[in-house]
């Protein structure tokens, strides 16, 4: 799992906006998951399987800003 957070963030900004798009914004949610089970973050681990089956529709566009803005996604770890 610590190989998949490895290479998510070091993917180019690009890479990781295009990864924020709204049909493959599902990758960003899988990543706070697995970062979450990383650091045994229980409320992170709900949250993160809350956001697969709901997903907020509008997830994918602060995904975008934050990683414009900061090169990286905002999670709660």
């Amino acid at each position: 799992m610590k190989s998949f957070t490895d290479w998510m963030e070091a993917l180019p900004l690009w890479a990781k906006i295009l990864f924020a798009i709204p049909a493959l914004d599902i990758v960003w949610v899988v990543y706070r998951l697995v970062k979450s089970v990383e650091k045994k973050n229980t409320l992170g681990v709900v949250l993160a399987i809350v956001l697969i089956f709901i997903g907020f529709p509008f997830l994918w566009l602060i995904d975008i800003i934050t990683l414009a803005i900061s090169n990286y996604v905002i999670w709660i770890d």
